[in-house]
């Protein structure tokens, strides 16, 4: 009942904020209530600023409360801080630890209890028009309805201002440099920018393009570009499509009819036909990625040559205004709309298909205020920021490490495809890109802060400073939110040190996250990894894992011999109860059950675990493992907890414990 009521009081600010009130001050100013949004506001207020969030629409929490529910993760390691306090909120709700896939509805409430339980207020449906600054400082921002272009102003003073939408239009509007598009490969030495005409989601051969087959005179199909394919690598103005990600559910109960869309054209869809007289229909997996969430619902993404992405539609968007934008938006939910109908309904696709299609509808519990379809399109990329320095291919590799990390990404350098062409004759997707098999890699400070020369009290961790194809790996929503929560770390020491963002100290901002990593000073975890030497000793024989398993690397060792791993816990440990974890990065040849010696500081217990019990869902292939709850003493000797292979039938990994306050509450 209380989330309840804090929520209804969330809506009630929103909506009456502005009443009668023509000049707004705030210590920080936050654009955008993206995921990274929130997370930044909550942050901020809960280190005593005065905080508010503007949003343009009416929907918080981004993509990740707008349909995308099976996470992109790459690697659990780089899920920090509130970040990693959100995904456990949404394993609560489930009844487990962690949760990486999830219902919109779930995400939204939690999003608007982070809100409800800080100082931030929240204005809704209000779009920025102007910046006004003073040299390189933002003195404020000019702020009307979304809807009116420019109608009703509103003043809005800050000291300091956070772009954390997914269009980076509050930097662009500041005077920072930024980069639309793709950039050329000579531009940062990089190899998979720019044009790039590989397999990834392609159509097969012999998908003829014209709207005659075989008469290039009677025009080309719609969604297909004319222009020449230019070289390989050669930086343009395109940007990687956009979609959304689809909720469905095949609960009879919860189910609204597929019908037809505003402005149904089933001309659009004449290439999906043509794919599949090719690479004939099996399942609806053929042409969507068809991801199954809880309660019967979906997070359905694009898959192979013709699906949700409507590609070459968007170029335009980043720079658009509002009535633009909103006319793109509209423009992908008929065609999206226009595929599902398509899909269940055009007598070219074979009758076992339309009816499977039919099994599912529109959620009637979710989007509700929105006729139960999302009001966040999948932008997967707008404006980047150019800033103090630019995330390459490089470092994602490897090849060039920052210092002065305040986070991680570790997901494959993705873009989807950019256009829609021809090519000797056949109709051909370009800018498909799927490179991976790197570690987790350090994001720079200096890639969320403009130049120094022109802008000073910016921060900008959703557009940020990186190159398209390195963006492809950092734009993920979990990194948002914990670059979210060191931006605010660093706009609040940036007026408590009454200094400019680029000249706030890092290991200050490590520090902050460090000793309160969730914002709210609720008692930090213990993180134990298996490469810190200083806590961890091995004894018998392991060797480096094969496997993702949690960080940079793990250890493994097989069951010739007694192998054994300590995990020491820190010298600062805080004496009580927590809830024990082992990580379990899952092989084929993982031993089938696990033995582990608990020492509590006064007493050792072996525990051990079924590892064929333990269920993995989403994108890894490994996850935490309970042990139990355990009260651990003040001792001359540490605590410590120790992996070995005693009794193991194949494989144990050596990887990270994690001991979990028992009071901390989520």
């Amino acid at each position: 009942m209380k989330n309840l009521f804090s929520i209804f009081l969330l809506i009630i600010i929103s909506n009456t904020a502005l009443r009668g009130q023509q000049h707004i001050t705030v210590d920080i100013c936050i654009y955008g209530g993206s995921s990274a949004g929130v997370v930044a506001a909550y942050t901020a207020s809960k280190a005593g600023k005065s905080v508010l969030v503007i949003e343009p629409t009416s929907h918080l929490g981004g993509l990740s409360a707008g349909g995308l529910g099976m996470t992109d993760i790459g690697n659990k390691y780089v899920v920090k801080g509130l970040a990693l306090d959100f995904y456990r909120k949404i394993g609560k709700h489930y009844n487990q630890f962690e949760q990486w896939i999830f219902e919109p509805k779930v995400a939204s409430e939690i999003f608007a209890n982070y809100l409800a339980n800080c100082d931030a207020k929240v204005i809704k449906g209000y779009t920025v028009s102007k910046v006004n600054k003073e040299g390189t400082v933002i003195k404020s921002v000019d702020i009307h309805r979304s809807q009116d272009q420019g109608k009703g102003q509103t003043t809005v003073t800050a000291k300091v201002f956070m772009d954390c939408t997914y269009e980076g239009d509050l930097l662009a509007l500041a005077g920072a440099s930024y980069h639309v598009g793709r950039e050329d490969n000579s531009v940062y030495g990089e190899t998979i920018n720019g044009v790039q005409l590989l397999d990834g989601h392609q159509f097969p051969d012999g998908v003829d393009p014209y709207r005659e087959k075989g008469n290039k005179n009677s025009g080309l199909l719609w969604g297909i570009n004319a222009d020449p394919v230019l070289a390989q690598g050669t930086g343009d103005k395109k940007v990687q499509a956009y979609n959304y990600r689809i909720t469905l559910t095949n609960n009879p109960s919860n189910r609204i009819e597929i019908t037809k869309p505003d402005n149904y054209d089933p001309s659009k869809y004449e290439l999906l036909k043509r794919q599949k007289e090719i690479q004939p229909w099996k399942s609806l997996q053929d042409v969507f990625i068809w991801s199954l969430m809880p309660n019967g619902k979906t997070d359905i993404n694009n898959r192979n040559g013709f699906s949700t992405d409507m590609i070459g539609m968007n170029w335009n968007y980043p720079e658009a205004d509002y009535s633009e934008r909103q006319e793109i938006i509209k423009a992908h939910e008929d065609y999206t709309k226009g595929l599902l109908y398509f899909v269940g309904n055009d007598a070219s696709v074979p009758e076992f298909i339309r009816k499977e299609m039919k099994t599912w509808g529109y959620p009637k519990d979710e989007y509700v205020d929105n006729n139960n379809w999302s009001p966040q399109l999948y932008i997967r990329e707008g404006r980047r920021l150019i800033g103090e320095l630019v995330m390459t291919q490089n470092h994602c590799q490897g090849r060039e490490i920052v210092d002065d990390e305040i986070g991680y990404a570790a997901y494959t350098m993705d873009s989807h495809n950019c256009d829609r062409v021809v090519v000797n004759g056949m109709v051909k997707n370009e800018g498909n890109v799927e490179v991976g098999g790197f570690a987790p890699f350090p994001i720079s400070y200096r890639a969320i802060t403009p130049k120094r020369d022109e802008v000073s009290n910016l921060l900008v961790p959703v557009c940020l400073s990186a190159s398209h194809i390195a963006f492809g790996s950092i734009r993920m929503e979990p990194v948002f939110m914990v670059l979210g929560q060191s931006a605010a770390v660093a706009a609040c020491l940036a007026i408590d040190q009454k200094t400019d963002v680029q000249g706030v100290k890092v290991d200050d901002i490590k520090m902050v996250l460090l000793k309160n990593p969730k914002a709210d000073n609720r008692q930090a975890d213990e993180l134990i990894h298996v490469s810190d030497s200083e806590l961890v000793s091995l004894t018998g024989s392991w060797s480096k894992g094969k496997s993702k398993g949690y960080g940079m690397s793990y250890q493994e060792s097989r069951p010739e011999g007694l192998s054994e791993a300590r995990f020491n816990t820190s010298t600062g440990f805080k004496p009580g109860k927590y809830k024990l974890y082992t990580y379990f990065p899952k092989t084929k040849e993982s031993s089938s059950s696990l033995t582990i010696n608990i020492f509590n500081g006064e007493t050792e217990k072996t525990k051990t675990v079924d590892l064929d019990k333990v269920e993995i869902k989403g994108q890894t292939s490994s996850t935490w493992v309970y042990l139990g709850e355990f009260a651990f003493q003040k001792s001359t000797s540490n605590p410590y907890v120790e992996i070995s292979t005693k009794g193991a039938n194949g494989i144990v990994a050596a990887n990270a414990i994690l001991l979990v306050p028992a009071t901390d509450q989520l």
